[in-house]
């Protein structure tokens, strides 16, 4: 499985629930390896790519082809995503996001998305693999932390997950999406749990750890007939 966006949250979250079942896992980040990482076999899983220069991609597919047993890939988890924040980490509307911002977001949120499942389409075809792209909620709605970049971003990611859905199904690759709502991680903005209170039917935060568990159902055999589906992980705060 390769999993990009691995360094916190969901993403490690996702790495520990795919090791503890089995699955040899390379991770990708714009960060170097860090010594202080506690993953088994973490130096060796780990490449080091910036998702929002696009000029990266095939390198990064060429060290991924190199690592894979068999030239197969079962998963492909696109994890990795930016929000960047104003003054006081303020939200960016359309009036304060500037050209690079809406660059940078796009590459990183969408683009390097299509074009690593592009480069990467012959190993989870023989595979019969499984791509699971990571939207949000602020894909379908506004939300009030996440700015405009990120929503236009996610909502994108979900249309490309369709298309992907149509286009690789009949090659044996399924495409399915996971949106999640307000998550319990360490990049939680102020004034999410008012939010959560007055939105979220559950009342509460959801955990790393649910997330992994849908995601790692949509790479399984048990997920075998859902293709171009959008799952909503956020304790009904979408209806």
């Amino acid at each position: 499985m390769l999993l990009t966006g691995a360094s916190r949250g969901i993403g490690h979250a996702t790495v520990k629930l795919f090791q503890s079942k089995g699955w040899r896992i390379l991770t990708v980040s714009r960060q170097p390896f860090s010594e202080e990482c506690a993953w088994p076999e973490a130096r060796e899983s780990h490449i080091q790519a910036d998702l929002a220069d696009l000029s990266q991609i095939d390198r990064l597919a060429d060290v991924v082809r190199e690592r894979l047993p068999s030239g197969r890939l079962q998963a492909l988890v696109n994890n990795a995503g930016i929000s960047p924040k104003g003054p006081n980490r303020s939200r960016l509307g359309v009036a304060d996001s500037t050209a690079d911002v809406w660059t940078q977001v796009l590459n990183v949120n969408l683009v390097s998305t299509a074009l690593l499942a592009r480069a990467l389409l012959p190993q989870l075809e023989a595979a019969r693999g499984s791509i699971v792209n990571v939207t949000s909620i602020a894909g379908s709605r506004v939300h009030p932390f996440a700015g405009v970049a990120y929503a236009a971003s996610k909502a994108g990611l979900a249309a490309l997950t369709r298309e992907m859905a149509h286009e690789f199904g009949k090659r044996g690759v399924r495409a399915n999406a996971i949106a999640p709502g307000e998550i319990e991680t360490s990049i939680l903005s102020p004034g999410t749990e008012a939010l959560v209170a007055a939105e979220v039917p559950m009342g509460r935060l959801g955990e790393p750890r649910e997330v992994a568990e849908t995601i790692y159902f949509l790479c399984t055999e048990q997920s075998s007939y859902i293709n171009g589906a959008e799952i909503h992980i956020n304790g009904g705060q979408h209806v």
